[in-house]
């Protein structure tokens, strides 16, 4: 009984496994680079398209998450979308992303994180440019196996993990998915949203010990369910005021 469930669930640990072994440096360097964001109080972003847009959700105004992290959910880009095959479209219109960048008036100095499993669709590749030259500072968290065995979508010929300051390899498969079946052509159990989850908030985790180490408090949430919650919270929006985009400051 539960051979399919054990498979899945003992390749995730193998992947958490890969994850702590091979990629581990790549996770301090960008906890580094997230800690002298968080210090100078430059504005950070997180960005994904699709499914790639869950570890954006992930990080954003959660509970036991970093408060600065300004989410990124443009139009089209979220599985809302009906019918949601739209999503595959918009996630390869050219131009889309200029869009996204200027709205939020991305900068220099700003960082941003991408998420991209393939890293070959135009949004995310574009998304990347133009940061890029604003002077922004790239963390892209994408699967390397997955996106060198497939052709960029974009007309530069670039892909994601060719464009990025640091970039994290999240282990998944071509395809994603991961658990194949005799008989059964088509793979099923994809695993990005799961290594990349683990990455990302291993980031976060290890900023918060470096900002300790520094005596420096971290602007955690606390859950707004727990007592003083939203007391707490209030003081973190009123000191970083200047670079949480998602609150309506007057």
């Amino acid at each position: 009984m539960g051979k399919g469930s054990k498979r899945y669930i003992n390749q995730i640990k193998n992947l958490v496994d890969w994850i702590m072994d091979k990629q581990l440096d790549k996770i301090d360097l960008a906890s580094k680079v997230l800690t002298k964001a968080v210090k100078e109080k430059n504005t950070i972003w997180a960005f994904g398209c699709t499914h790639s847009s869950i570890l954006t959700a992930e990080i954003f105004y959660r509970a036991g998450g970093l408060s600065l992290i300004n989410g990124i959910f443009p139009p089209g880009m979220w599985l809302d979308e009906i019918p949601v095959t739209k999503t595959s479209r918009i996630e390869n219109m050219s131009g889309y992303a200029e869009i996204i960048v200027d709205e939020r008036n991305i900068k220099e100095n700003d960082l941003i994180f991408l998420f991209s499993t393939s890293g070959r669709n135009n949004v995310p590749i574009e998304m990347a440019l133009e940061t890029k030259k604003r002077g922004a500072y790239i963390i892209a968290i994408t699967s390397l196996k997955y996106s060198q065995q497939v052709s960029s979508r974009h007309e530069s010929g670039k892909k994601l993990y060719e464009l990025a300051d640091i970039v994290i390899d999240n282990g998944a498969e071509k395809g994603d998915a991961a658990i194949k079946f005799e008989g059964f052509e088509q793979k099923v159990g994809p695993v990005s949203t799961i290594s990349g989850a683990t990455i990302i908030n291993a980031i976060i985790v290890q900023t918060v010990s470096e900002l300790l180490d520094e005596g420096i408090t971290p602007p955690v949430f606390v859950s707004g369910n727990l007592d003083k919650g939203k007391e707490h919270n209030d003081k973190i929006f009123e000191v970083y005021r200047d670079v949480i985009k998602y609150m309506p400051y007057t």
